[in-house]
């Protein structure tokens, strides 16, 4: 209480946290489908320089992507879709795993309780990591894209760690950016299997690693119920990352 101040936790889509004691995973946000059918808009209106920044970097980093890739929603098939998907995600699993293990050596250095920051975004990594295997299934990779995901991580790793060590609220905030891109590319995705424009994902069941992920119905479970699910994680981490940026990094909560 108090600490939501711009009412950013207000946009994130109803959920429930489930754990399957049958597996490794941690717990992690599932939905009823009618409920991310429409996914609440956010966009942090920037405020400060560092807000500017933030976006400006984001804004910089999806037009070079874009233009390099050739990105055309409106022409893209499935496995143009799912290149561009693949490379996104590999690239979002790494600021959860930086920003939890950040965290986790400075509780160790300060001897201050962390109050469930670091759970919270290790398992944004590994569900950012599980989108990525979901979409897997599908495609498998050829050297020349294996050699551009590693070299990516490589850059984009190193760039993260130091700016987090530096600037967590700031970090925060360009995640919390780089989610929205991520929610209006899902959608987008969404627009095209509506559209008839993805007729194989149109009629394609959800891989089976989805489907017990997310508690999908094994007989109905459609590829676009896992895109729609996909987005509404995207939206949690979207809101979530901007409620970082605005609230003290430590605080007591006692």
């Amino acid at each position: 209480p108090g600490f939501d101040k711009t009412g950013v936790l207000n946009t994130l889509p109803k959920f429930k946290m489930i754990l399957n004691p049958k597996s490794y995973r941690m717990a992690h946000p599932v939905y009823q489908l009618n409920d991310i059918e429409k996914i609440k808009k956010y966009h942090h209106e920037p405020e400060t320089f560092r807000d500017k920044l933030a976006l400006g970097m984001i804004k910089l980093v999806r037009s070079s992507f874009d233009t390099i890739t050739r990105y055309n929603p409106k022409k893209m098939d499935e496995r143009a879709w799912l290149n561009r998907i693949i490379s996104l995600e590999t690239v979002a699993g790494v600021p959860g795993m930086i920003g939890g293990m950040t965290r986790h050596l400075k509780s160790l250095r300060t001897l201050e309780s962390d109050h469930g920051w670091i759970h919270h975004l290790l398992q944004e990594a590994e569900n950012e990591r599980m989108h990525l295997f979901i979409f897997l299934s599908m495609r498998n990779p050829g050297v020349f894209m294996r050699l551009s995901i590693a070299t990516v991580q490589i850059g984009f790793f190193n760039f993260y760690f130091l700016m987090y060590l530096m600037a967590p609220k700031f970090s925060h905030r360009f995640v919390g950016y780089l989610e929205e891109e991520a929610v209006h590319t899902y959608t987008l995705c969404l627009n095209a299997i509506d559209e008839n424009r993805l007729p194989l994902w149109a009629n394609m069941k959800a891989p089976a690693d989805a489907i017990e992920y997310y508690g999908l119905d094994p007989k109905t479970a459609s590829m676009r119920d896992v895109v729609l699910s996909v987005r509404a994680d995207e939206a949690v981490h979207r809101s979530v990352n901007h409620h970082f940026s605005d609230i003290p990094q430590f605080y007591d909560i006692h």
